[in-house]
């Protein structure tokens, strides 16, 4: 890729999923790196660095070195700029709070089993604009309707300017639509490797908002921005190649054309789906989305073509054989969710675990293991699911539950009611200039 006279934009994932980085100039290709304060690792949204062990000034705030890494260099979506995304090293090895790395890690461990993570993230949003009083609205949309297309759900055009920068940019987005709700919408980018597809909706969820802020307009992935309607997801689909290109999830002799590598997945994603729930619903909004009957990820249920379970298995077979988690929403950090469900998937075959019976359609849940009520909850599950926290690594799950106790206490400070499952105007205030 021509790099002279373009300036790089190098960045990379805190534990929050935020991007960090800077604008470099000059001979950035001959080294590709630039130094960041330790600091941003204990960072809350509202920039109180909180005592997280090695990352504050318990070691004088010292330096980490963000390392290009060159295969993810694209197109940028501002003038004459590329974009690339860095892995950040800790006195020359991964640092231990490195979000793309415990991704690495996690895929590192199935390829070890001669199988290629695969991933794909369907990313659903709202779109707002500022009302009358200043305080963000769904867009008006008097003809929207589900899985609409052109000027009936996106009469300013804005979707339409987004999708077009994107494919601009090379990411390689499959479809777009509207969604079920009013101002909703999803984009599909194309299933790939796990670290570049994690890369894709890490970067595409920063150029949906830059866009639609050039358009003074919002566009929130929140778990529930809104009260009175559905949530946006982050559904996670996932599946193995073989070295011979094959699709380890596909099996043509089985009756229902699935390996048992898939069975065994499936049934270590329903037995850490409680410790799974803070990684994938990091935020005190996303537990006002994972609610009974509201298409989630709720129960640890699993079945058919089915919407309303948490681990669906889509109806495609061969090359399309995959698994459909459907828990984490939008707003949770791509790499960490992605490792967390490989990990849990990973276990459940390590484990040899047998799976239980599919939820049958319209039946009562056929289980009595769901979603933790709340943020505060869901840290104590992640905290008893050793294995787990042993994979996604403990010094990084220690990092990340105390950025998200500080986020709990700061919504109890508030004033809110814990047990309530209105969206509260803290958690607006707090995420939607951030997500």
């Amino acid at each position: 890729m021509e790099t002279d006279g373009k300036r790089l934009r190098l960045l990379y994932p805190d534990i929050h999923g935020l991007e960090r980085g800077k604008y470099l100039f000059g001979d950035w290709a001959s080294t590709g790196m630039a130094a960041f304060c330790i600091g941003v690792y204990p960072l809350t949204h509202d920039k109180e660095i909180l005592a997280i062990p090695r990352t504050q000034f318990d070691v004088g705030l010292h330096d980490v070195e963000a390392m290009l890494d060159r295969e993810s260099l694209r197109a940028g979506w501002e003038p004459n700029t590329l974009v690339g995304i860095a892995d950040v090293e800790l006195h020359g090895e991964p640092a231990p709070w490195d979000t793309r790395n415990a991704l690495r890690e996690a895929c590192r461990a199935w390829k070890d089993m001669g199988l290629e993570p695969q991933v794909a993230f369907e990313l659903e949003f709202y779109l707002l604009e500022p009302g009358d009083d200043g305080a963000w609205r769904p867009v008006s949309i008097p003809g929207h309707r589900v899985y609409g297309t052109g000027m009936s759900v996106d009469p300013s055009g804005t979707i339409d300017d987004v999708v077009n920068a994107a494919l601009a940019c090379g990411f390689p987005v499959e479809s777009w639509s509207s969604e079920y709700d009013n101002a909703a919408y999803e984009v599909n980018i194309r299933y790939d490797d796990a670290i570049p597809a994690a890369d894709e909706a890490f970067l595409f969820k920063l150029l949906v908002r830059e866009i639609c802020e050039r358009r003074g307009k919002l566009a929130t992935f929140l778990g529930r921005p809104l009260g009175d309607r559905g949530g946006s997801g982050l559904h996670i689909n996932f599946s193995f190649r073989r070295t011979d290109g094959s699709n380890a999830f596909h099996d043509p002799n089985d009756p229902e054309g699935l390996s048992d590598l898939t069975r065994r997945c499936i049934a270590g994603l329903l037995l850490h789906h409680e410790g799974m729930a803070a990684i994938l619903a990091p935020h005190v909004n996303a537990y006002k989305r994972l609610q009974p009957d509201m298409l989630n990820g709720y129960w640890a249920n699993w079945g058919h073509d089915d919407r309303s379970v948490t681990v669906r298995v889509p109806p495609a077979r061969g090359a399309g054989t995959r698994l459909e988690q459907r828990t984490s929403d939008a707003a949770a950090n791509p790499y960490l969710a992605a490792a967390a469900v490989l990990h849990a998937a990973r276990l459940g075959v390590q484990n040899e675990l047998e799976l239980p019976p599919p939820q049958e359609p319209g039946a009562e849940p056929n289980t009595d293991v769901r979603i933790p009520p709340n943020l505060d909850a869901a840290l104590d599950a992640l905290a008893k699911d050793d294995d787990l926290v042993e994979a996604l690594g403990r010094e990084l799950v220690e990092a990340f539950t105390i950025l998200k106790r500080a986020e709990w206490e700061r919504y109890l400070a508030s004033g809110a009611d814990p047990a309530t499952t209105d969206v509260t105007p803290w958690e607006l205030s707090y995420y939607l200039p951030f997500h």
